[in-house]
């Protein structure tokens, strides 16, 4: 993960060690998760995540007629799909101040004029849209103000159906023609050290195929020195005489080889844009709570490595990609999960059951349960807001917008706490967007206290 903050360490006369994070497992049942992928496509592009020359991120262009064939993958999207963006300008001295520009362009291939909606839309910077600051571990965040990261800041609009003013809410493209979905600005000038990112999400709808491409350019100059935003016609010239743009990420790990994993960064169409499940007991149309003390999870963004002893990957496959980035879109940054559980207690007495997310320490095989660190380890795991719905304990139905910050091997605090009396059923719903800068896996976990 890439924190882009500058950190202030303040000297005191007396300074405590911090604790050293102890194991703790919990011999829990871990099942994989319901559903699936939907078949939604996604233009994923994250790679290269630093970007310090100029060039092409993703083109699902024709590679015919291009200078560079490689930096091409041949691949119209049609109908609905989602675009994802995130990359870091970073200076290649403490005083290279260029502003890199991030452009997406559209291309009709046919004949008549095409019209690509934008459904939702959302694109934040690091500085100083969303700077990553310490939040607590669970924030109420019913205004969507709560946010540490343009990734955070970006699922969040987008789960709440938001489409920034700047983005148009239709763009109609020529026959044969071209045009700018994006052309935003990364700056760096005056940060210290010059290092600022970009995420970018849209969920858009095409009448029929288009290719679609993401860039990277430097600001051009105008007479009096002053940096002007590149136009339609040299984003143009990039995508047909430009190379991929670098320096290039560590290739990733094929498959299968033993050893170490290096998953690699998206670059690519992935096939999934919503994961949609029930979470019940096999053969059952409901979840049985567990018995009193006890708990059941089901894995979420699960990828080779990071099992959980589901045996389930749920890293979105990949449709085109180029022979250096991830084989499959392993965090499934952008997508969805719309998750149901039809509780029910079928226990001869009233239990107090608890709904949260929580952040193991990632492992394939579970041994004796899922481990997690008291307290938990430094670096943040997951930050991103979740929105719950239930009926509580009055009858009332609820809506919630909680954000999470998670760190390694957290446990998590509840984010629902219900009353069931025997009998009794009750609905929870959990929708999120899995934010970038996360680290997959996590779970949802329901546990029975004891009595």
């Amino acid at each position: 993960m890439s924190l882009l903050v500058l950190t202030l360490a303040l000297a005191t006369p007396i300074s405590t060690p911090p604790s050293i994070p102890q194991e703790v497992v919990q011999p829990q049942e871990v099942r994989p998760l319901p559903g699936r992928l939907d078949e939604v496509l996604t233009f994923n592009s994250n790679s290269p995540e630093v970007v310090q020359t100029e060039g092409i991120l993703l083109s699902t262009f024709p590679s015919k007629g291009k200078t560079v064939p490689a930096a091409h993958l041949n691949l119209p999207l049609q109908g609905r799909f989602d675009l994802f963006a995130h990359h870091i300008a970073k200076g290649t001295s403490p005083t290279d101040w260029r502003t890199l520009y991030l452009g997406g362009i559209l291309y009709n291939p046919s004949r008549k004029p095409i019209k690509v909606r934008v459904l939702q839309a959302a694109s934040y910077l690091s500085q100083p849209d969303a700077p990553f600051i310490e939040l607590p571990s669970q924030t109420e965040n019913p205004l969507g103000t709560v946010y540490a990261g343009p990734g955070d800041r970006a699922t969040n609009d987008i789960l709440r159906g938001k489409r920034q003013a700047e983005f148009p809410t239709e763009i109609e493209i020529p026959p044969q023609g071209y045009r700018l979905l994006l052309n935003h600005p990364i700056p760096v000038k005056l940060l210290v050290p010059p290092l600022n990112g970009r995420s970018t999400l849209m969920r858009l709808q095409s009448s029929s195929p288009v290719y679609v491409a993401t860039l990277a350019m430097f600001a051009k100059s105008n007479s009096d020195g002053s940096e002007r935003a590149p136009t339609l016609e040299e984003w143009q010239k990039l995508l047909l005489e430009g190379n991929l743009a670098g320096p290039r990420d560590k290739a990733p790990t094929p498959p299968g080889q033993p050893g170490a994993i290096v998953y690699g960064r998206v670059a690519g169409v992935a096939k999934g844009q919503r994961w949609q499940a029930v979470l019940v007991d096999p053969k059952s149309k409901s979840l049985s709570i567990p018995q009193p003390g006890l708990a059941v999870s089901y894995g979420i963004g699960t990828l080779p490595g990071g099992m959980l002893g589901t045996q389930q990957v749920q890293s979105a496959p990949m449709l085109a990609r180029y022979p250096d980035t991830a084989y499959r879109a392993h965090g499934n940054y952008g997508i969805e999960y719309s998750l149901s559980l039809p509780l029910v207690n079928k226990t001869d007495k009233a239990q107090t059951v608890t709904v949260a997310m929580q952040t193991p320490i990632k492992q394939d095989r579970l041994l004796e349960g899922l481990r997690f660190l008291e307290p938990p380890g430094p670096s943040v795991w997951f930050r991103g807001t979740v929105q719950v719905r239930y009926q509580d304990d009055r009858g009332l139905t609820n809506t919630r917008y909680v954000h999470l910050v998670q760190k390694r091997g957290q446990q998590g605090e509840p984010l629902v706490s219900l009353n069931l009396p025997a009998g009794d059923r009750r609905s929870v719903k959990i929708d999120f967007l899995y934010p970038p800068d996360a680290t997959p896996p996590q779970v949802i976990t329901v546990r029975t206290l004891a009595n």
